[in-house]
Protein backbone atom coordinates (compact mmCIF):
# COMPACT_ATOMS: atom_id res chain seq x y z
CA UNK A 1 0.00 0.00 0.00
CA UNK A 2 1.65 3.45 -1.24
CA UNK A 3 0.67 6.29 0.88
CA UNK A 4 1.11 9.61 -1.34
CA UNK A 5 1.92 13.32 0.23
CA UNK A 6 -0.15 15.95 -0.79
CA UNK A 7 1.10 18.39 -2.66
CA UNK A 8 -0.60 21.57 -1.21
CA UNK A 9 -1.09 20.45 2.64
CA UNK A 10 1.52 17.72 3.06
CA UNK A 11 -1.02 15.33 4.42
CA UNK A 12 -1.42 12.02 3.75
CA UNK A 13 -3.28 10.68 0.46
CA UNK A 14 -4.34 7.11 1.09
CA UNK A 15 -5.01 4.38 -2.12
CA UNK A 16 -8.15 5.52 -3.49
CA UNK A 17 -8.91 8.99 -2.29
CA UNK A 18 -8.04 12.46 -3.23
CA UNK A 19 -7.44 13.61 -6.90
CA UNK A 20 -3.86 13.67 -8.88
CA UNK A 21 -3.13 16.45 -11.55
CA UNK A 22 -1.07 15.87 -14.53
CA UNK A 23 0.08 18.85 -16.07
CA UNK A 24 1.45 19.22 -19.56
CA UNK A 25 5.08 18.18 -18.87
CA UNK A 26 3.93 15.29 -17.40
CA UNK A 27 4.53 16.34 -13.47
CA UNK A 28 1.70 14.66 -11.20
CA UNK A 29 0.31 16.77 -8.40
CA UNK A 30 -1.68 14.76 -5.69
CA UNK A 31 -3.92 16.33 -3.74
CA UNK A 32 -5.84 14.60 -0.60
CA UNK A 33 -8.95 16.55 -1.33
CA UNK A 34 -11.08 19.13 -3.11
CA UNK A 35 -10.36 22.30 -1.01
CA UNK A 36 -6.41 21.60 -1.65
CA UNK A 37 -7.07 20.96 -5.40
CA UNK A 38 -8.90 24.38 -6.05
CA UNK A 39 -6.19 26.52 -3.84
CA UNK A 40 -3.86 25.30 -6.28
CA UNK A 41 -6.08 25.85 -9.30
CA UNK A 42 -6.40 29.01 -7.73
CA UNK A 43 -2.25 29.57 -7.88
CA UNK A 44 -2.27 30.11 -4.04
CA UNK A 45 1.29 29.71 -2.30
CA UNK A 46 1.27 27.21 0.06
CA UNK A 47 3.72 28.47 2.90
CA UNK A 48 1.22 31.72 2.80
CA UNK A 49 -2.18 30.10 3.48
CA UNK A 50 -1.88 29.54 7.54
CA UNK A 51 -3.54 25.40 7.63
CA UNK A 52 -0.56 24.02 5.52
CA UNK A 53 2.25 22.13 7.13
CA UNK A 54 4.41 24.17 4.60
CA UNK A 55 3.12 27.46 6.41
CA UNK A 56 3.27 25.83 10.47
CA UNK A 57 7.24 24.83 9.35
CA UNK A 58 7.93 27.98 8.12
CA UNK A 59 6.72 30.49 10.39
CA UNK A 60 8.48 27.92 13.67
CA UNK A 61 5.06 26.54 14.49
CA UNK A 62 6.30 22.87 13.75
CA UNK A 63 9.74 20.92 13.73
CA UNK A 64 11.27 21.51 10.83
CA UNK A 65 14.83 19.73 11.14
CA UNK A 66 15.20 16.20 13.25
CA UNK A 67 16.89 13.31 12.66
CA UNK A 68 13.70 11.07 12.51
CA UNK A 69 12.03 12.95 9.22
CA UNK A 70 15.24 11.29 7.54
CA UNK A 71 13.06 7.58 8.00
CA UNK A 72 9.81 9.42 6.35
CA UNK A 73 12.00 9.77 3.00
CA UNK A 74 10.80 8.19 -0.07
CA UNK A 75 12.69 5.76 -1.49
CA UNK A 76 12.71 3.92 -4.86
CA UNK A 77 15.13 1.29 -4.44
CA UNK A 78 13.83 -1.93 -4.21
CA UNK A 79 15.52 -4.17 -1.39
CA UNK A 80 15.84 -7.97 -0.84
CA UNK A 81 13.84 -9.72 1.87
CA UNK A 82 15.21 -10.51 4.94
CA UNK A 83 13.19 -11.75 7.86
CA UNK A 84 15.73 -10.24 10.61
CA UNK A 85 15.96 -6.72 8.81
CA UNK A 86 12.08 -6.48 8.77
CA UNK A 87 11.95 -7.62 12.72
CA UNK A 88 14.19 -5.04 13.30
CA UNK A 89 12.96 -2.52 11.70
CA UNK A 90 9.29 -2.55 13.18
CA UNK A 91 10.83 -2.15 16.02
CA UNK A 92 12.75 0.57 15.22
CA UNK A 93 9.85 2.37 14.03
CA UNK A 94 8.25 1.96 17.61
CA UNK A 95 11.00 4.21 18.92
CA UNK A 96 11.70 6.74 16.19
CA UNK A 97 7.77 7.38 16.51
CA UNK A 98 8.26 7.67 20.49
CA UNK A 99 11.37 9.59 19.96
CA UNK A 100 9.69 11.92 17.58
CA UNK A 101 6.44 12.62 19.59
CA UNK A 102 8.72 13.73 23.18
CA UNK A 103 10.63 15.87 20.89
CA UNK A 104 7.31 17.03 19.31
CA UNK A 105 6.46 17.52 22.90
CA UNK A 106 9.28 19.52 24.08
CA UNK A 107 9.53 21.90 20.51
CA UNK A 108 5.38 22.55 22.17
CA UNK A 109 6.74 23.29 25.55
CA UNK A 110 9.32 25.92 24.32
CA UNK A 111 6.63 27.48 21.91
CA UNK A 112 4.78 27.88 24.97
CA UNK A 113 7.23 28.49 27.88
CA UNK A 114 7.53 31.74 25.59
CA UNK A 115 4.13 32.98 25.39
CA UNK A 116 3.29 32.03 29.09
CA UNK A 117 6.08 34.63 30.40
CA UNK A 118 4.86 37.43 27.78
CA UNK A 119 1.51 37.00 29.17
CA UNK A 120 2.74 37.25 32.55
CA UNK A 121 4.17 40.55 32.09
CA UNK A 122 1.35 41.58 30.57
CA UNK A 123 -0.87 40.60 33.53
CA UNK A 124 1.37 42.22 36.03
CA UNK A 125 1.77 45.37 33.94
CA UNK A 126 -2.13 45.51 33.77
CA UNK A 127 -2.01 45.03 37.18
CA UNK A 128 0.39 47.72 38.30
CA UNK A 129 -1.58 50.15 35.97
CA UNK A 130 -5.00 48.94 37.72
CA UNK A 131 -3.86 48.13 41.42
CA UNK A 132 -6.59 50.65 42.89
CA UNK A 133 -8.76 48.06 41.05
CA UNK A 134 -7.83 45.05 43.27
CA UNK A 135 -6.83 46.97 46.60
CA UNK A 136 -9.33 49.54 48.33
CA UNK A 137 -8.21 53.36 48.47
CA UNK A 138 -8.21 53.09 52.08
CA UNK A 139 -5.30 50.61 52.49
CA UNK A 140 -3.39 52.07 49.58
CA UNK A 141 -2.79 55.18 51.50
CA UNK A 142 -2.14 53.23 54.80
CA UNK A 143 0.61 51.08 52.69
CA UNK A 144 2.50 53.15 50.74
CA UNK A 145 4.24 50.48 49.36
CA UNK A 146 1.74 49.02 46.87
CA UNK A 147 1.46 52.34 45.13
CA UNK A 148 3.57 53.15 42.63
CA UNK A 149 5.99 56.15 42.93
CA UNK A 150 4.12 59.24 41.15
CA UNK A 151 7.05 61.56 38.61
CA UNK A 152 6.14 64.67 38.25
CA UNK A 153 6.31 66.22 34.90
CA UNK A 154 6.36 69.78 33.78
CA UNK A 155 4.64 70.82 30.53
CA UNK A 156 5.69 73.97 29.61
CA UNK A 157 3.38 76.17 26.96
CA UNK A 158 4.87 78.93 24.69
CA UNK A 159 2.00 81.44 25.16
CA UNK A 160 0.31 83.15 21.87
CA UNK A 161 -0.08 86.50 21.77
CA UNK A 162 -4.04 85.11 20.90
CA UNK A 163 -3.91 83.31 24.13
CA UNK A 164 -2.65 86.41 26.94
CA UNK A 165 -4.98 88.96 25.02
CA UNK A 166 -8.00 86.33 26.22
CA UNK A 167 -6.04 86.47 29.60
CA UNK A 168 -6.54 89.58 30.04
Amino acid sequence: MRLEKCWFCSSTVYPGHGIQFVRNDAKIFRFCRSKCHKNFKMKRNPRKVKWTKAYRRLHGKDMTQDATFEFERKRNRPERYDRNLAENTLKAIKKIDKVRSDRAASHIEKRLKVRKGKERREAQKELEQSIHLVKAPQVLRQDQSLTLPKIKVEVSQPKSEKNQAMEE
